[in-house]
């Protein structure tokens, strides 16, 4: 992990309607959230100092609460003005933007209809997951050893804490045999989604991805679809079988922390080509970047 430890840290963090100590921003042990997973939130990246497409990030963070059964207690401009302040009191223009909500310690056990809802809001500098080299290359992945789970047995399509269980224990299964991360299949055995990104393959002028049903629908996953469209290419949103990938030149990876990041291989199934993530990476960059 570069850097200081994310407890031990100069600067702010919006919690609870105020902007307090980095250190200071602290819950107690026996929040509901850190024992029933009751907490959703939100990865968001800031580009010469504004966030990008701030509003589509926080009216999910609502939703994923929703979903967990919660009301967030602000409005979308307040949580709004909460991640704009929680960037400029740190001084960054460049950086990674963590809302996050989540249910107190006012009761303890799976009920928890008494729990107080709170929010808080942190900024820090955070470069994409992969490191240059990595994405020079082209990013190797390992199939995860965990399936996305089905969305009739949890609220899948949330960007809730509890999911992301086994997305940390298939990275760490992924780079323990020498890969970067891990690329996970849905309970059906359909291709699903890297443990913090969305997945897209290419032929041609065609990029394929899989529907997500049972993934979350990543907004910079939407946001590379539009870009696709527009230079020509060819959409497919449609369920994938992992005996189609020998069939692909090319696979690319999206996500807020991600961006957009060629994949070199999958397990032994290589993928040689980079000519949609060529056109794709700076069309992005120069997007979120509001270049002309």
């Amino acid at each position: 992990m570069a850097g200081p430890a994310f407890h031990d840290r100069d600067g702010k963090i919006w919690f609870d309607g105020e902007l307090v100590d980095w250190r200071a921003a602290n819950v107690h042990i026996l929040t509901h959230a850190m024992h029933y997973a009751s907490s959703v939130f939100e990865g968001e990246r800031a580009y010469n100092g504004e966030i990008f497409k701030l509003r589509e990030h926080t009216e999910r963070l609502f939703e994923s609460g929703r979903m967990l059964g919660f009301e967030i207690p602000y409005s979308t401009d307040e949580v709004d003005a909460a991640s704009v302040a929680a960037l400029e009191a740190n001084g960054l223009a460049e950086a990674y933007v963590r809302p996050v909500a989540w249910r107190g310690s006012e009761m303890m056990g799976v009920n928890a209809q008494g729990t107080e809802i709170h929010l808080a809001v942190a900024a820090w500098e955070w470069p994409n997951i992969f490191t240059e080299e990595q994405r020079l290359k082209g990013v190797t992945l390992s199939w995860a050893p965990w399936k996305r789970p089905s969305p009739d047995t949890i609220p899948a399509c949330s960007k809730a804490a509890g999911l992301y269980m086994i997305c940390t224990l298939s990275k760490h299964d992924a780079e323990a045999k020498g890969f970067n991360d891990a690329l996970m299949l849905d309970w059906r055995g359909y291709v699903a989604e890297a443990t913090g990104a969305n997945v897209f393959f290419v032929k041609g002028d065609a990029i394929h991805t899989p529907i997500p049903d049972a993934i979350l629908d990543g907004i910079t996953r939407r946001t590379v679809i539009g870009l696709a469209e527009e230079r020509g290419f060819k959409v497919y949103e449609r369920r994938i079988t992992p005996d189609e990938l020998e069939a692909f030149d090319e696979c690319f990876l999206t996500g807020t922390a991600a961006e957009v990041s060629p994949v070199a291989r999958i397990e032994n199934v290589e993928f040689p080509s980079r000519e949609a993530a060529s056109v794709l990476m700076p069309a992005y960059t120069k997007l979120v970047r509001r270049e002309s």
